[in-house]
């Protein structure tokens, strides 16, 4: 089999809705290697904090409904006042045909579209929601469609790169270049710092494994050059499950 196809990857994100709804079993089952051929390369239970949430949903970024889409992603529409209920489950499939196998599971991004084209998908158990203005007024509305899935190879990279470091998956199951670190990087308040001040959290030590594209990016950022990505796509994934990520 063509090793390419045999490595190929797609991230998968049980949202909130999914989980209050304790359809996590249900949803796991039809995403079985029984069903899809395909098996886990990566699993995790995330706290979204704001700049993961940001970084997710960037292509959203000024439309009206990116900051119900935040809350929702990071848990706080739907556990208002239990902060320790809000997480995301994060998988990475791997196997033959990722992207699509997962995406025809999940079904039409729209809920009443999926019940009407794709019934029985998980996304037909998804639910619309009215986003009003201050007024009442309905402004528009954010789709609760309960997954996430990559929608090409190149999303299922870069959204992999920031769910997931490489030490998060089995060295022969990584799909993307690595490189190991030579130089120390610190984050602190949306910028990179070469040195440690107790308020830093630092990104990379050397000898750290990362992701190729990550340390070529910060040895750009830190010539003051222009990167294909940003900083917070960098460093989002450090900050999960962390105090630093808290809101």
């Amino acid at each position: 089999m063509d090793r390419n196809k045999e490595f190929e990857q797609t991230l998968v994100l049980i949202k909130p809705d999914a989980l209050k709804n304790s359809l996590t079993g249900y949803v796991l089952s039809l995403l079985s290697e029984f069903h899809t051929g395909l098996r886990f390369a990566g699993a995790k239970i995330v706290y979204v904090g704001r700049m993961l949430a940001e970084e997710h949903y960037a292509e959203h970024q000024g439309k009206i409904f990116f900051p119900s889409l935040l809350e929702y992603i990071m848990g706080k529409l739907h556990y208002p006042d239990e902060p320790w209920k809000r997480r995301v489950i994060a998988l990475v499939y791997q196997g033959p045909d990722a992207v699509q196998k997962i995406r025809d599971i999940c079904g039409p991004t729209n809920p009443l579209v999926a019940r009407d084209k794709s019934p029985g998908c998980i996304r037909a158990l998804g639910t619309l929601v009215s986003l009003k203005d201050n007024n009442g007024k309905v402004i528009g509305e954010r789709m609760d469609n309960l997954i996430h899935a990559s929608a090409t190879n190149e999303d299922a990279e870069r959204e992999i790169k920031l769910w997931f470091k490489p030490t998060d998956i089995p060295p022969f199951m990584r799909a993307y270049p690595i490189e190991m670190n030579q130089s120390s990087y610190y984050f602190e308040a949306g910028s990179l710092y070469l040195t440690h001040e107790p308020a830093r959290i630092c990104l990379l030590a050397p000898g750290d494994i990362a992701w190729k594209t990550d340390i070529d990016a910060l040895r750009l950022l830190e010539k003051g050059l222009q990167t294909g990505g940003s900083l917070g796509s960098v460093a989002a994934k450090y900050l999960i499950n962390t105090e630093r990520d808290v809101e």
